[in-house]
């Protein structure tokens, strides 16, 4: 503990944090990392699992299974049954995932708030002017998942999956000293931008899967692809894919971001507001 405690304020100096994390070559250590985190190998997985704990607080009595092959198989790992109660009211949207929220609120015009003084545009994240006119003025909140948080999002309706749009990119560390110095990063990063229409009332809610520097590979349940660095993107995939409320729709190969879009009407819940935790089912908006 004392040893975690001591590597922390190390690595959150921002200058140090900022260049460590972001001044490499972040594609390469990212493939490099995907490789070597599936090693089976006990003495690897061991040394790996104990080196991220020192670096993080990594709760594992909650997961289905606490042996695991490899530093991959960790990361991502399931939840017990009933570890996390969906709200059963139809008229909340839950959140997708286990979270730190981030900037949250009201779009402005077509501009959202990645962090203090620095901004973004609906358009540039979306690179659909149709989608980016639907959600002006709409409701937003962004989602960071931390590396030792369970990487897996959910459904946060009954909905139906009608697209999904692949956007390769870069892979900027998603941390908020990262957000807060990088300007659009999460229109720089690569991104899947996940189209859902809710039964409830027909609206279209929009997640933004965003990737990381380790990340990099979003997959969805319904989508036979592995989205990656090696992938080519932009594409265009059209889905027919229907969830329950607060059923899997896939995961990160580690920590990052999802920004949940949906259009005027929508209301935040109590307690939703930027630095807040959140745990997957809990609500995040209210249908109007």
């Amino acid at each position: 503990m004392m040893l975690r405690n001591a590597l922390s304020r190390v690595f959150l100096q921002e200058d140090l944090n900022f260049l460590l994390t972001n001044r490499i070559p972040r594609a390469l250590v990212t493939r490099f990392f995907g490789w070597f985190s599936k090693i089976e190998t006990p003495l690897i997985r061991d040394l790996s699992i104990g080196v991220w704990r020192l670096f993080a607080h990594l709760d594992l009595s909650e997961a289905e299974k606490t042996e695991f092959v490899s530093l991959h198989d960790c990361f991502v790992r399931k939840l017990k049954d009933g570890a996390r109660p969906i709200d059963p009211d139809p008229a909340v949207l839950t959140s997708p995932c286990d979270a730190i929220v981030g900037s949250v609120g009201q779009v402005e015009g077509d501009q959202l708030i990645q962090a203090k003084g620095l901004t973004y545009t609906l358009l540039d994240l979306l690179g659909d002017p149709e989608l980016a006119h639907l959600y002006r003025d709409g409701r937003y909140v962004t989602l960071r998942l931390s590396s030792s948080m369970y990487h897996r999002f959910h459904a946060p309706q009954e909905c139906r999956v009608e697209q999904v749009t692949y956007v390769s990119g870069d892979t900027w560390n998603t941390n908020p000293i990262t957000v807060a110095r990088v300007e659009r990063l999460f229109c720089k990063n690569e991104r899947a931008i996940v189209r859902t229409r809710l039964e409830a009332n027909g609206a279209l809610v929009t997640l933004v899967p965003v990737a990381s520097i380790l990340v990099a590979s979003i997959r969805f349940h319904f989508l036979d692809v592995l989205f990656h660095l090696k992938y080519p993107g932009p594409r265009v995939l059209p889905c027919d894919a229907p969830f329950e409320k607060g059923e899997e729709m896939g995961w990160f190969e580690l920590g990052s971001t999802i920004i949940v879009f949906a259009p005027r009407g929508f209301e935040l819940c109590a307690g939703v507001e930027t630095g807040a935790p959140i745990k997957m089912g809990r609500p995040l908006m209210r249908l109007p």
